[in-house]
């Protein structure tokens, strides 16, 4: 899976991340009701926290990784976006929007 990130979403990802973080792309099924029954979701976790065990989708500025088992929500080639007048990213693929109103959601400890 790749993750293609535009450059205002570079930038707004760089500003609210700093430099001790990094994204992970993650279908949330917490509470949903079921595993397949979800939300794409993007948390800041912290550098050190990231797992090993973890893949990369996109590099600079900032790093996205995502869990294996999660592939299987999202199309091979992914594109994130950051749209300033609802100040929230939007995850899509040229099939679907996964998510037009993402925030990122800070998990570091």
């Amino acid at each position: 899976m790749h993750v293609e990130v535009t450059e205002r979403a570079a930038k707004q990802a760089a500003a609210q991340v700093g430099a001790d973080g990094v994204l992970q792309l993650v279908y949330d099924s917490e509470g949903c009701g079921c595993a397949v029954s979800g939300v794409p979701q993007l948390w800041i976790i912290s550098s050190e926290d990231a797992d090993l065990e973890l893949l990369k989708a996109a590099d600079a500025p900032v790093p996205i990784l995502y869990e294996q088992r999660h592939e299987v929500f999202f199309e091979e080639e992914l594109k994130l976006d950051y749209i300033p007048e609802k100040l929230s990213f939007r995850l899509n693929s040229k099939q679907q929007i996964y998510n037009n109103s993402m925030s990122l959601i800070d998990k570091r400890k």
